[in-house]
């Protein structure tokens, strides 16, 4: 009786736990809002923070400007560019043709017979050809020069802090060149070292051509406004933005109430935006050249200019889009979809199938195992912050540097899944091996159906009356 009234108990139990099941139940729709509004807005502030970032690398630190412009020093299509301006602005202080006008004029002043006279008549053109051309391949060889590239270096330190002091409203600055809305390299050193050159090799005239201040613009008024603008978004946010980033993350997450599932969307979503603002990159790009060229300088330099000046920001663009890919791949794994945790159950299955080949052939993890598997939950969770912050804190964030973090979190999670030691595991094993029994039903149970097959084969033995 006393098993009847247990069974009865568990019963009206499991209708009441039903009934309440059945009745339905008030979500947190406040908290599912919030969540999704402060996960939004992170996404949205994503591009601004990458751009602040690369705003601030790129322009407040005179170093990462020069060294990203000093390479233009060796483009082909640059160094033309640049030659063709020297040669211009020589051109238009010094008459090569009137120079050569002026010797033969001396020449001819000696009485010379009439066959020579026409002689140097048909001389004089050619003349004043090859020195033209004497000039231009000494501009070509001097910039294509190592003197150049330094040339081009101090020039560009030079402009930086000009354009800086420009940015910031400094009243101190020398040149203004919002006035004409044109950024440019002064190219009165290079006339200097072509100068030089021309009087090491015996040209006499090159002491005629005077000093020449003349710059080759290398951003419009339209590319200026929006680097002062960036340039003030740099100095303002460059290096906070992308911590106040991360922290709208982890808020948004902490307060969703499907954890996995926000931080999916919302990897989704940093991945969609970076590959927005590549895609926005390479529009802005094709807009740049054409508004550049030809007015201000060529297609091909415009196109070095442009891919020199973005080469950091769009590498950082596809590493950052590659992090938000990764996190989705890693929160889907989490989540509780059927594949997930299929894959997770295979996975978990072929990790249990080696930890106990150790076990069987001696080797043991112990009490670390026991350990590792009781906070298994918070060692990967710090791994994967350390992760995040180690991408953060490495800025620009590269694209072998996600990939190496990435490894290295997998690395790291594969080694504590072997490290681990689970307690139910071992107390079953172990029980299996100390009794030698599974687990059985219950004893009433048993006794139950033992007595009601017993009582057949009684019958069936039984002899007859």
């Amino acid at each position: 009786m006393s098993e009847l009234e247990d069974l009865r108990a568990r019963v009206v139990l499991l209708e009441h736990e039903n009934e309440t099941l059945k009745r339905p139940r008030r979500r947190p729709v406040g908290r599912s809002i919030v969540a999704g509004i402060v996960l939004a807005l992170a996404v949205l502030m994503a591009p601004i923070a990458a751009m602040g970032t690369w705003a601030r690398l790129q322009l407040v630190d005179a170093d990462r400007f020069v060294a990203t412009f000093a390479p233009l020093a060796a483009d082909p299509d640059v160094q033309d560019f640049v030659a063709d301006q020297v040669s211009a602005a020589i051109q238009e202080q010094v008459d090569f043709s009137a120079i050569v006008a002026e010797v033969f004029d001396g020449i001819r002043e000696l009485d010379l017979p009439p066959r020579a006279s026409s002689a140097l008549s048909l001389l004089e053109a050619p003349a004043a050809s090859g020195l033209t051309s004497l000039v231009d391949g000494v501009i070509h060889d001097v910039v294509a020069s190592d003197q150049f590239a330094d040339i081009w270096a101090q020039s560009l330190r030079f402009t930086h802090e000009r354009a800086v002091a420009i940015l910031q409203n400094s009243p101190d600055t020398a040149v203004q060149l919002a006035d004409d809305g044109v950024l440019s390299i002064d190219l009165g050193q290079v006339v200097d070292r072509v100068k030089v050159v021309l009087t090491e090799r015996g040209v006499g005239f090159a002491e005629l051509i005077p000093e020449i201040d003349r710059s080759v613009p290398i951003a419009q008024a339209d590319a200026l406004v929006l680097v002062r603008t960036v340039y003030q978004i740099a100095v303002a946010a460059g290096f906070w933005l992308p911590w106040v980033l991360l922290g709208l993350v982890v808020v948004g997450i902490l307060i969703a109430r499907d954890r996995a599932r926000a931080l999916l969307w919302t990897s989704v979503g940093f991945a969609v935006a970076f590959l927005l603002l590549s895609a926005g990159m390479g529009i802005g790009r094709t807009f740049f050249i054409g508004a550049v060229s030809p007015s201000v300088m060529t297609a091909g330099a415009a196109q070095s200019l442009f891919d020199e000046v973005t080469s950091l920001l769009s590498s950082t663009i596809v590493a950052l889009a590659l992090v938000g890919v990764l996190v989705a791949v890693w929160a889907w794994l989490a989540g509780s979809s059927r594949s997930a945790v299929a894959i997770r159950g295979l996975l978990e299955s072929g990790f249990t199938a080696i930890r106990s080949t150790w076990e069987r052939r001696g080797l043991s993890t112990g009490r670390l195992g026991v350990a590792v598997d009781r906070f298994h939950g918070p060692i990967l969770i710090a791994a994967f912050a350390l992760a995040v912050l180690i991408l953060i804190t490495s800025r620009p964030v590269a694209f072998g540097t996600v990939i190496g973090v990435t490894v290295g979190l997998v690395v790291f999670a594969v080694v504590i899944e072997l490290l681990r030691r689970p307690r139910a595991a071992d107390a079953s094993t172990a029980d299996a091996s100390t009794t030698g029994e599974l687990p059985t039903e219950e004893p009433g149970e048993s006794a139950t159906v033992d007595h009601d097959t017993a009582e057949p084969d009684s019958h069936a033995t039984a002899p007859a009356p």
